[in-house]
């Protein structure tokens, strides 16, 4: 398989299936649909990717991919709005955003600050875009050394660093990702077929559908927590002056150019994701900046560096997604889910197996962000005031659609049921600061550690030193080791440090 001479001709096999009318009506209703869930706060980029997914059962793989890729894309980039317009959150990527974005609102620079965010969010998104095609090639490559030692293993490493960027502790995240690790369990065994876990219920049998699982755990559950919310406030700020925001962001070059590579190189590690890349971005851009002081007061320097991040880290997330199966965030755990219910697998073989779905996405990913440019720029304002929509509006709809999505994958009013009751408990894990990311990403991970390694044992026949004996999966465990003891290690040098020089100050 020669991935690097064949790569660029992938191309070839996915224009006729992007540019057709259908194609690129879903992508353009993908992005719509996106820029809503966006703008709403406590609708998250994930929950719309779980809730639209099952809707796309009966459509072409190239079309649901698309339309769902386009969804990613302008989500991530919509929740910047309420952060903008009322400093709210749209999504966990857009915290950032509001340092500066609320500031210009203040200051009556509202429709600046959209423009700004757009305009940097669509550069980002390219930058990520030209990473994604060039990198993957290269990582395909390598995956052709990976055996079933080494997969199982990067599925532990992935599960860890899951953990280690849990928005909670360490424990909790572990904890998370035992509970995913449980849920992949469920159903019949992955070599004897024998039923686990199933308490003698034909329908736990076949196991838990992941995608249904997701809705529940990403739908159901926010539901039950807006549920406690107070009502959102309404748009005061007049919005103008949008299209004014390209030369301010042209301007920002070097910000921009190093918080979306800096984005990218973060939306690589399993589970990081956006909302840590524009939080790192925003902090590397004020130290570099010329001007740090203007920060946090509506800088247009710091606004471009959060957006730019946030969209760049998309294409880094895709990387592992479609050339290890490895899942870069719980975005694109979902489109895992997605690839899966219309019959591919992501990984090296769906470059081989499946061109027309890796050009599809590139394209798609390209077309995306051209309808996100132009709708962000001249629907800004319809889109603002989705912010004030009451919620007896909004909960029912979002309830309507978790329902249809969750039976749509089987016609099954049990599936339903695991939906609310994944919810529900999603929902009272919250409460103890269990948080979703690393219970669905161990679902997604679960049967790919649990098959490879015991392959992998009866491979060896029951020889566990191939595990050490093998270079690439002996380099995998000294990572997953460093990954658990480094970060208590660096807390207590850094507590250590502080501790001396708070002596050293007090003897002087």
């Amino acid at each position: 398989m020669d991935i690097f001479a064949n790569f660029f001709h992938i191309f070839d096999a996915g224009v006729s299936h992007v540019f057709t009318p259908a194609s690129l009506l879903y992508i353009a209703l993908g992005t719509l649909v996106g820029l809503a869930f966006g703008a709403l706060p406590g609708l998250s980029s994930t929950m719309a990717l779980a809730i639209f997914t099952p809707l796309t059962f009966g459509l072409l793989p190239s079309e649901a991919i698309v339309f769902l890729i386009a969804v990613f894309i302008s989500s991530v980039y919509a929740g910047d709005l309420t952060s903008i317009l009322v400093n709210i959150p749209g999504t966990p990527s857009s915290i950032a955003t509001g340092f500066d974005g609320y500031p210009m609102t203040k200051k009556g620079e509202a429709g600046r600050a959209i423009g700004v965010s757009t305009v940097a969010s669509v550069l980002g998104g390219l930058i990520g875009l030209i990473f994604l095609i060039g990198f993957s090639p290269f990582l395909v490559s390598l995956a052709s050394y990976f055996g079933t030692w080494e997969f199982a293993l990067l599925g532990m490493f992935a599960l860890t660093m899951i953990a280690l960027i849990n928005e909670s502790t360490m424990l909790r995240g572990l904890i998370g990702g035992v509970i995913g690790l449980l849920i992949a369990c469920v159903g019949a065994d992955v070599m004897t077929a024998y039923p686990r876990l199933a308490f003698n219920s034909d329908d736990l049998a076949g196991g838990v559908d992941m995608i249904v699982f997701m809705v529940g755990l990403f739908g159901f559950s926010e539901i039950f927590s807006q549920l406690e919310e107070s009502e959102r406030p309404a748009i005061k700020q007049k919005i103008g002056k949008i299209f004014s925001s390209v030369g301010s962001v042209l301007r920002c070059g070097k910000s921009l150019t190093q918080s979306s590579l800096l984005g990218v190189g973060i939306g690589v590690l399993p589970g990081a994701g956006a909302s840590v890349a524009t939080i790192a971005a925003y902090g590397l851009s004020k130290r570099t900046s010329k001007h740090p002081e203007e920060y946090g007061k509506g800088s247009v320097e710091g606004l471009t560096a959060a957006t730019s991040a946030a969209n760049a880290s998309v294409g880094g997330a895709l990387v592992p997604m479609m050339t290890l199966g490895i899942p870069g965030d719980p975005m694109t755990a979902v489109l895992i889910g997605a690839l899966m219910i219309h019959g591919l697998a992501p990984g090296p073989s769906l470059f081989t197996k499946a061109p027309e779905i890796v050009s599809g996405i590139y394209l798609g990913y390209m077309v995306a962000l051209v309808f996100m440019l132009i709708f962000g720029l001249l629907l800004a304002r319809p889109f603002a005031r989705l912010i004030a929509l009451p919620r007896y509006l909004v909960l029912p709809a979002i309830m309507v659609l978790c329902i249809l999505g969750a039976y749509s994958i089987q016609n099954s009013i049990f599936d339903v049921g695991i939906a609310v009751t994944a919810g529900f408990i999603g929902y009272l894990l919250k409460k103890v600061g269990i948080y979703p990311a690393p219970i669905i990403l161990g679902v997604v991970l679960g049967p790919m550690i649990e098959t490879n390694f015991r392959r992998a044992i009866m491979l060896g026949d029951g020889d566990y030193s191939l595990f050490f004996t093998r270079p690439l999966s002996l380099a995998l465990i000294m990572a997953i080791v460093l990954a658990i003891i480094a970060p208590p290690l660096i807390k207590g040098l850094r507590a250590g440090l502080k501790g001396n020089r708070a002596k050293i100050a007090s003897v002087s």
